[in-house]
């Protein structure tokens, strides 16, 4: 599952938006530096019923940003993302590629 997969999917599984939840996740103080990665995961699973790797994609926005490494960009394979940048508005308001 490519890294915007698993972000598509958690606007599936939550019906929000990644930037919806990470709005959430900040307000809460979980883009704080320090914050451990479980912290953040309990609250999605508590909160949303997410597992490990759905939360993990979620985190890693949180503490680094939309912009992702290039190593699986265009590279046909299982993991493939299409772009280095994460879309986090909504897969219906997403541009087509």
């Amino acid at each position: 599952m490519s890294f915007q997969a698993y972000l598509d999917a958690i606007e599936d599984k939550t019906g929000k938006t990644p930037r919806v939840l990470l709005e959430e996740a900040t307000a809460k103080g979980f883009a704080e530096p320090g914050t451990k990665a479980g912290v953040v995961l309990e609250w999605l699973k508590d909160e949303y019923g997410l597992g490990r790797g759905h939360g993990m994609a979620l985190v890693h926005v949180l503490k680094n940003g939309p912009t992702i490494s290039d190593k699986h960009v265009g590279s046909g394979g299982a993991h493939a993302d299409a772009s280095t940048e994460l879309w986090l508005d909504g897969k219906v308001s997403k541009p087509l590629s």
